[in-house]
């Protein structure tokens, strides 16, 4: 058995052990009550760290790039600036009683079409010009956010309580009713993704190499950066914008990683995210007592990651 094989079955069952303990610790009273209530939270946070390990892991191989992530870009202010504007056009009473399944859907479509529109000069550029992409991508993001403030200041106070809710991640407060229409995005994408392992091993010579072992780079690219809109949006519907935990897992599962290859790394990050995010909200919960917040935690460790990352690059 390889050394990478080994490390998924030992994170597999640390995971497993981790969603046991997040089902029973402190689980008194009623369990027929208690464990289809903690099974529905633990299924949102499993989804989450899906979707957001594998979004950035395969961002990070179309651009690759080891420091970039979606979000990095600006899809969290863009997802921000859409609540709001929703909560500006309809109110926050509106905006409550919006059917779950059409307002993730304009979500999806609308992050798909800025996602595409942003990357069409890295498909054009082959990739080379990755700095003027990045900086495109905050300057959206700084309009985006500037705008969301202005709306923000000019509707009542009670509406801007709902906005705000939907601007910053919980892990304490996961939305389970998209765990139906999550799961099954879920599902598709990971038969859909998996396919396209080795030929994201290919994206990672360049894209000179992808197009002289015969894969239509622009083609392949779209359709990778298509996924990602979609499980970006599937995890920011779920719990809110989410700055660096997928850098953070991408991190570790790069570094304990023996292998460049898709087929070890996919299963690493999730796994490996799923332990964060299970683990440290049974924690919180349970030993802290709710005295500190995960999101914040992890956010602030994934930060520290960043800045080590971009530092390291710069020495090398």
């Amino acid at each position: 058995m390889s050394k990478d094989l080994k490390l998924i079955w030992i994170l597999s069952a640390v995971l497993l052990l981790s969603c046991g303990l997040f089902l029973t610790w402190n689980a008194h009273g009623n369990w027929d009550f208690i464990l289809p209530l903690r099974a529905k939270k633990l299924g949102a946070l499993l989804l989450i760290a899906y979707a957001v390990g594998v979004s950035t892991m395969l961002f990070q191989t179309i651009t690759n790039n080891p420091i970039l992530t979606p979000s990095v870009l600006g899809f969290d202010t863009l997802y921000i600036f859409l609540q709001t504007l929703l909560v500006f056009a309809l109110g926050g009473v509106g905006y409550t009683q919006l059917p779950l399944l059409g307002k993730f859907a304009l979500e999806l479509v609308v992050m798909m079409g800025a996602s595409l529109l942003l990357f069409q000069m890295l498909l054009r550029q082959g990739g080379r010009d990755l700095a003027r992409m990045i900086l495109i991508g905050v300057i959206f993001g700084v309009l985006f956010r500037s705008v969301s403030s202005l709306l923000q200041r000019v509707i009542d106070p009670e509406e801007f309580a709902v906005a705000q809710a939907n601007t910053f991640a919980s892990f304490n407060t996961v939305n389970t009713n998209m765990l139906t229409i999550g799961g099954a995005i879920m599902l598709l994408s990971v038969a859909m993704i998996w396919r396209e392992r080795h030929r994201l091993d290919v994206h990672l010579l360049g894209r000179d190499q992808v197009t002289n072992l015969g894969i239509n780079y622009q083609k392949n690219t779209l359709w990778i950066l298509l996924w990602i809109s979609v499980l970006v949006a599937t995890a920011t519907a779920t719990v809110g914008p989410v700055s660096f935990f997928g850098l953070l897992v991408c991190a570790l599962a790069n570094h304990f990683s023996g292998s460049l290859k898709h087929s070890v790394r996919l299963p690493l990050v999730v796994l490996i995210a799923g332990i964060m995010l299970v683990a440290g909200q049974a924690v919180f919960e349970h030993l802290l007592g709710m005295k500190a917040v995960l999101s914040v935690v992890v956010e602030f460790a994934g930060g520290l990651v960043f800045l080590w990352l971009v530092l390291r690059k710069r020495a090398v």
